[in-house]
């Protein structure tokens, strides 16, 4: 068995941008820039921006964190997009999610430049991830897919199950994983919470690629002998031995199933490293006028 490191991998990546960035500034040419959007005070938001904007740091880029109240009226946060729309000096815009219910998160991604939507969720971008040509990929989605190509993991005529349905991880997995790509050409089953057969589905899976949302969900008895398995959970728990409260587990219960894998990922420090370093590549290309990460 061994480690999908998304740590190590993602900072194999951000050092590789890093230099790329460092080309950039020698030669007197712009630097990506990443704008990121925050409303309220979640806790887990507020840690996931930060890492954002540390990553940002540590490759070179400029960054700008545009906080506001949970109160901000839908009509103002729109007019802060459209602003970062116009400004020819971003590169990439996210908005971190979840928003305050009272604002629309559709009406929110919509409104985001294609062209700067480095989190990948605008429809403009998801049609064209579908139809197989060049856009910016959610970047979950993005990041198991560089974890893959990163460990040589065969995928090619392999059978993948998707847990979780997801527009934002496990729809486009899905459809990634099928592609006639490295990595990629994957038969792919995509399930959910109503799926019946679930269990015996997963025990046919050469890679399972969990996303539902529930702790532990993923047992030993619904895994094969040399399985790759991919969790993208991050689960908190309470635990009262943690200063927090809480510590996060995966979908996946690791301890039983990680023997019987050739290859797993840890949570915390798989998939979620990953995330953020598919964002910087996903703002790299959009700073340098490319359409889209992956063909």
């Amino acid at each position: 068995m061994q480690i999908l490191d998304g740590k190590l991998v993602s900072e194999a990546i951000k050092a590789q941008l890093a230099a790329q960035v460092a080309e950039l500034k020698a030669a007197g040419k712009k630097v990506p820039h990443l704008a990121a959007i925050l409303v309220g005070n979640n806790p887990a938001s507020e840690t996931y921006v930060a890492s954002k904007v540390k990553s940002c740091a540590e490759c070179g880029y400029n960054s700008t964190l545009l906080r506001f109240d949970a109160q901000i009226s839908e009509k103002h946060l729109l007019d802060q997009i459209i602003l970062l729309n116009e400004n020819p000096d971003v590169d990439g815009i996210l908005v971190q999610l979840p928003l305050p219910k009272h604002i629309n998160e559709e009406l929110v991604i919509n409104t985001i430049d294609p062209s700067k939507d480095v989190d990948g969720f605008h429809p403009m971008n998801v049609g064209k991830m579908v139809s197989g040509l060049p856009a910016f990929i959610p970047a979950t989605p993005y990041g198991i897919m560089l974890m893959l190509e990163h460990y040589n993991i065969p995928t090619k005529g392999k059978h993948a199950v998707v847990i979780g349905r997801s527009h934002i991880v496990g729809t486009p997995i899905s459809i990634l994983l099928s592609r006639n790509t490295n990595p990629g050409n994957c038969t792919v089953t995509l399930t959910h919470s109503h799926t019946p057969n679930l269990a015996e589905l997963c025990r046919q899976a050469d890679i399972i690629v969990a996303a539902i949302g529930r702790p532990d969900f993923v047992t030993a008895d619904m895994v094969k002998e040399g399985a790759v398995i991919v969790d993208v959970g991050i689960n908190r728990v309470e635990d009262a031995s943690k200063k927090s409260g809480f510590r996060l587990k995966g979908d996946v219960k690791f301890d039983e199933v990680a023997p019987k894998c050739s290859y797993i990922s840890p949570v915390p420090g798989g998939v979620g490293p990953m995330t953020i370093a598919a964002l910087l590549k996903n703002t790299y290309h959009a700073s340098i006028g490319l359409k889209g990460s992956m063909n």
